[in-house]
């Protein structure tokens, strides 16, 4: 069943979903699933399952010369999609990138999902290599999640890269996209951020997932934005709790967010790790029933695979 369809039938109920990572590469998928099984209970309509892009390590070799290895550290997207809805029942939405793919492989996994019956896809650019200044596609790949979203739309239409296929099966994916309250840190404003997010709408795109934000002003102010601009798809909220005293740094560098300052202050006011988590699991409650009141589709929690402070956020809403 597609995320617009769920958001449609709920009636404007907010919906419950959250996002889950792949396991490390050679590790069990049994803790994964244990964490699922402790968030069924609050019935999520879908599972996003993140995708990861190669990285570089360098092997040292006895003669001391290093050699420079390709890897991906979190592969199995479109399994661990398949295996959890077979195993829950649940809707999965897999992550595609732009990042480290050419369109020929993108091309394939969306012909594997099409298979599986997997009906959803969030469609990204991914980052830059942690070894390069800015974002490089792949030989043959994306360059922007536009790209991708054209690529998808064509499949639907039965469209294929380069194969003259006759009789085709067209696919029927819904296409979300990810949305940035506070912009995109390479956006040069936000009048440019919200015109490349209506270029991807008018090309497909059928819903938006935001990166997480910490102030509901944010988030309340973007949707203003969006719908001034004319863009009126479903905005699903992403939330985070904060769960160690490392990401009050760490949180605002990788995403590009800002902490409230009462957030930060109550933060650096817990003495132990237990009260740190206890701060950014009562934010987050006071985050998500804001949110419900104002009428939100769905409140979308990033779990980074842990389900213990989604469980307990959760249970106070659901």
């Amino acid at each position: 069943m597609k995320v617009t369809d769920h958001i449609a039938a709920a009636q404007g109920k907010t919906l419950f979903s959250f996002e889950i990572l792949p396991p490390v590469k050679g590790t069990s998928i049994d803790g994964l699933f244990q964490n699922i099984e402790r968030l069924m209970q609050f019935d999520p309509k879908f599972i996003d399952v993140t995708s990861h892009r190669e990285e570089f390590i360098y092997k040292k070799h006895p003669n001391g010369l290093l050699q420079k290895v390709h890897t991906r550290k979190r592969p199995g997207t479109v399994g661990i999609c398949a295996a959890i809805q077979n195993k829950f029942h649940v809707d999965t939405v897999p992550h595609i990138l732009c990042g480290g793919f050419t369109a020929e492989e993108t091309e394939y996994a969306l012909i594997d999902l099409h298979y599986l019956g997997i009906d959803n896809v969030l469609l990204l650019r991914g980052d830059a290599l942690k070894s390069e200044a800015q974002f490089t596609p792949e030989p043959g790949g994306h360059a922007h999640a536009l790209d991708l979203i054209q690529q998808v739309v064509g499949l639907n239409r039965g469209k294929y890269l380069h194969d003259e296929v006759q009789n085709t099966n067209p696919s029927n994916f819904c296409i979300g996209v990810a949305g940035y309250p506070e912009k995109h840190f390479e956006a040069p404003n936000t009048k440019a951020d919200l015109r490349h997010l209506k270029a991807k709408v008018e090309a497909g795109a059928e819903y938006l997932v935001t990166q997480m934000f910490f102030d509901n002003a944010a988030y309340f102010k973007f949707v203003e934005d969006c719908r001034a601009a004319g863009i009126k798809v479903p905005i699903v909220p992403g939330l985070k709790p904060i769960t160690t005293a490392s990401q009050l740094n760490t949180v605002p560098r990788h995403f590009s967010v800002t902490l409230p300052d009462d957030l930060v202050d109550a933060l650096e006011g817990a003495k132990t790790p237990e009260a740190v988590k206890a701060v950014g699991v009562e934010w987050t409650i006071a985050q998500s029933r804001e949110l419900m009141a104002a009428g939100v589709p769905v409140l979308h929690y990033y779990t980074m695979g842990k389900a213990d402070e989604t469980e307990k956020i959760a249970r106070a809403l659901f």
